[in-house]
């Protein structure tokens, strides 16, 4: 649950609040409890200003190039486990309205590890955690630290008992090669 503030401007160039609420993540079955993303903003374009603050489409989990998305998400304690799933069909369905094409973007045979065409400006609000990138080499981030991932392969991993908060701002991006 986080409180989420969006200003724009009328007509006359005054500018104005437009919403203050607050936004809730949703529990997703395919993810262990205590697992969150709030998808707070975004858009599949540039900016253009002024706006009147009305949210963009942003109808993926990831922006294409020229996109950008605000999010936060926060990763279960190690100890978090998914119980069984009884309707995979519906658990599927639900991630997919939740989190839109994020599961085109994960590698099957190696949960949680990811490529994506953007880039990612993220920061550890709370806790400890693991990013791993290609051949298991990895680095231990704490609250206050940030990562440029300039459309690497990696993974997060929280190998402790207490979840992680993390910020990320994704930048859709073009890959040259």
């Amino acid at each position: 649950m986080l409180r989420c503030v969006v200003t724009g401007q009328q007509s006359d160039g005054k500018s104005v609040f437009v919403a203050d609420g607050i936004r809730t993540s949703l529990d997703l079955a395919l993810m262990p409890p205590e697992t969150q993303f709030l998808r707070l903003w975004g858009a599949d374009s540039t900016p253009a200003l002024p706006t009147d603050g009305t949210q963009p489409e942003m109808p993926t989990f990831f922006p294409p190039a020229g996109g950008y998305r605000f999010v936060f998400f926060t990763l279960a304690p190690r100890s978090s486990r998914l119980g069984p799933i009884d309707d995979m069909e519906t658990a599927m369905a639900q991630m997919e309205a939740a989190l839109p094409e994020m599961g085109k973007w994960m590698e099957p045979d190696t949960p949680g590890m990811h490529t994506t065409d953007t880039v990612d400006l993220d920061i550890v609000l709370e806790g400890e955690v693991w990013l791993e990138l290609d051949d298991g080499e990895e680095v231990r981030l704490t609250a206050g630290d940030c990562v440029i991932q300039n459309g690497t392969r990696h993974a997060w991993h929280n190998r402790t008992e207490a979840p992680v908060r993390m910020f990320a701002a994704l930048i859709g991006a073009t890959r040259e090669a």
